[in-house]
């Protein structure tokens, strides 16, 4: 058996010399190298970016949404979307574990687990696709997947149900980097604060601000800002498309008597919402855009461009502790666990 890089560039096939994620195509095959683990996938959990922008070209027909997830993998040997450049994550049992991974890795086969790596950089095979649900961006599929010696991952809970999980890991950073930034007394926006991440920001943001901090939620959908004003963690929330740069702006100053936001959360699926986050942060703020969506060269020299000095913090999905952070957070909420299960389970 073969010996791999942990970072999994022995699967690079094009163009070589590069990492696994900003690689064209991956080696999908998968007799697995000493140092790699295979999964068993039941369901992936496609990036919100990437599902909204497949479900547009696919016109929301679930065959033809099937047909172009199966022709990225086909094409790319993992679910890289070339549109959004954004991936997902899964959920599968450990079928094989490499034979230099004994002793340090603490699985064992038959474990379930969820990757909390991207889709991008994942090896993946698809055989079936049994079911696509639109709603909640997952895809039930049998396949195999690879994770590499660095892959990170998180054993699925015994105590909630696994579409409950996935749901949840796939945007654990978000809550989270929320956590880190948001400070007692602050001002908080977050902009797509009825999605499934920005439900889970709202929240964490309330905490953290305090009765003292002001937390807004912004949706173009009135639905969404019905929901947030019945869960009750938003002192305000704005029904505002965020593309519109200088109504959010406007929007964001009537409800803080023009000091603007301490810091603003962008969790929005779709692109050109930069600078409204610029915009409705303070001079001096702090932007945390989680989004995949998000053009960081447009956000940088958008805020150049109106003179906005501001803190931009790339959205990386990654913090020490996030998966359990996140679920822990259904754990001690029960009104938050409610409502993810009547949506995600």
């Amino acid at each position: 058996m073969k010996h791999g890089s942990p970072y999994g560039t022995h699967r690079v096939l094009e163009p070589l010399g590069v990492l696994p994620q900003p690689a064209w195509k991956l080696d999908n095959t998968m007799e697995i190298y000493d140092n790699e683990i295979l999964i068993d996938v039941s369901a992936l959990n496609i990036d919100a970016a990437s599902f909204t922008q497949i479900k547009q070209e696919a016109g929301g027909d679930e065959a033809k949404v099937a047909a172009i997830v199966l022709g990225i993998v086909a094409q790319r040997g993992k679910h890289h979307n070339p549109v959004t450049g954004s991936g997902g994550m899964l959920i599968g049992s450990v079928a094989q574990i490499g034979p230099a991974l004994l002793g340090k890795c603490p699985l064992k086969v038959g474990d379930k687990i969820a990757t909390l790596v991207s889709l991008s950089l994942t090896p993946l095979r698809i055989d079936e696709i049994k079911k696509i649900h639109l709603q909640r961006d997952q895809i039930e599929i049998k396949g195999q997947a690879i994770l590499f010696e660095t892959g990170l991952y998180a054993k699925l809970p015994d105590d909630m149900d696994e579409k409950l999980a996935l749901a949840i890991l796939d945007v654990a950073g978000a809550p989270a980097q929320t956590a880190r930034l948001v400070q007692a007394g602050d001002t908080v926006v977050v902009i797509g604060g009825g999605g499934k991440s920005g439900t889970l920001c709202l929240y964490e943001a309330r905490k953290r601000a305090g009765a003292k901090g002001c937390v807004i939620g912004v949706s173009p959908f009135e639905n969404d800002c019905q929901r947030m004003r019945e869960l009750g963690w938003a002192d305000h929330t704005l029904l505002v498309d965020a593309t519109d740069a200088l109504a959010l702006m406007e929007a964001v100053a009537k409800v803080t008597d023009g000091k603007m936001a301490d810091v603003v959360i962008n969790c929005v699926n779709i692109p050109h919402t930069e600078m409204g986050s610029i915009l409705a942060a303070r001079q001096q703020g702090k932007i945390y855009f989680f989004s995949m969506a998000t053009s960081f060269t447009a956000a940088a020299l958008g805020a150049e461009g109106v003179g906005q000095d501001v803190e931009m913090i790339v959205g990386n999905g990654y913090a020490t502790g996030h998966a359990e952070f996140a679920l822990g957070l259904l754990r001690e909420s029960a009104k938050l666990r409610q409502l993810f299960e009547q949506r995600y389970v």
